[in-house]
């Protein structure tokens, strides 16, 4: 969207200071954790861009807060084994290698996590497909020994932000996007869960290495959320494209867990990381666990 077109449509200007105050008034906390998913054209027009939003979220946080977004890696190998046989040939020869320092987030998930992972002193961990950006006080430790298996469950980037008791801001962003709750499908004690393997490469001893990485399936869904559709559609709010996310968002906003309001002509919601995924692994075993 051009600055014209958003002030055709009436869109308010919006600037640092007035995304600080309203950051604040929602709830973001100084010092803390906070992880943010964000659609920037939102907002309104932003004087000075992407830019003016990283700086206002940092603001916000202050000193010893700590700002982090899902990365993964935009040209990630994801779905390789179901390409056509030259496609996958084309890929294993000639595909750069992952190198955490370099590789592009994912452009689908907006234009914040690649301004985040190349803001001066951020850090990023070490998985392709499922690594976050960070910059803050804590940053170096949210994003460090990321598990190669298993990669939303202990010991992940998740479940240090709600070890941390982080929030989790929702910026003009849908509630499907909440990449937390893969954490509660990776944790939630059920025995059948969709599980995938794919391989990608990655740089060690200045080559490529394609390693086998074993998770369980953020793509298609960890859990058979078709058997719960009619709960899913029911949830108010919902919308006409019922999403699981959303609906345990949405349900878990009514059980009084999180907040909304405006940033910016933005409608955003803020969670507190912990009590998400508490609500989020107890609502997956209360439909799924199956003793």
């Amino acid at each position: 969207m051009t600055r014209e077109s958003v002030a055709r449509e009436g869109a308010p200007m919006v600037g640092r200071t007035r995304l600080v105050n309203d950051l604040h008034a929602l709830g973001v906390r100084p010092g803390a954790v906070l992880m943010v998913h964000a659609r920037i054209s939102a907002l309104g027009w932003v004087v000075g861009g992407t830019g003016t939003v990283v700086l206002a979220l940092l603001d916000a946080l202050g000193p010893d807060g700590t700002l982090m977004a899902y990365a993964g890696w935009e040209d990630d190998p994801y779905d390789m084994a179901r390409w056509p046989a030259a496609w996958r040939a084309a890929y294993e020869a000639d595909l750069p290698p992952f190198y955490s320092r370099t590789a592009e987030a994912v452009h689908a998930h907006g234009r914040l996590p690649e301004r985040i992972r190349t803001w001066p002193g951020a850090f990023r961990s070490r998985h392709p497909e499922a690594g976050v950006a960070a910059v803050g006080a804590r940053a170096a430790w949210i994003t460090v020994d990321h598990p190669w298996d298993d990669a939303y469950g202990a010991g992940s980037p998740l479940a240090k932000l709600v070890e941390a008791e982080g929030q989790v801001l929702l910026l003009g962003a849908p509630l499907a996007t909440l990449t937390l709750l893969h954490h509660a499908e990776a944790t939630a004690r059920v025995a059948e869960k969709r599980r995938v393997t794919y391989r990608m490469p990655l740089l060690e001893d200045d080559r490529a290495v394609w390693r086998e990485f074993h998770d369980i399936d953020t793509a298609e869904g960890a859990f058979p959320y078709e058997e719960v559709a009619g709960e899913i559609a029911a949830t108010p709010g919902i919308g006409s494209e019922p999403d699981p996310f959303a609906a345990i968002a949405l349900q878990a906003l009514a059980a009084g867990i999180g907040h909304q309001d405006r940033i910016g002509a933005a409608e955003s919601t803020l969670f507190p990381a912990a009590e998400l995924h508490r609500f989020a692994h107890t609502w997956l075993e209360d439909r799924f666990g199956r003793g």
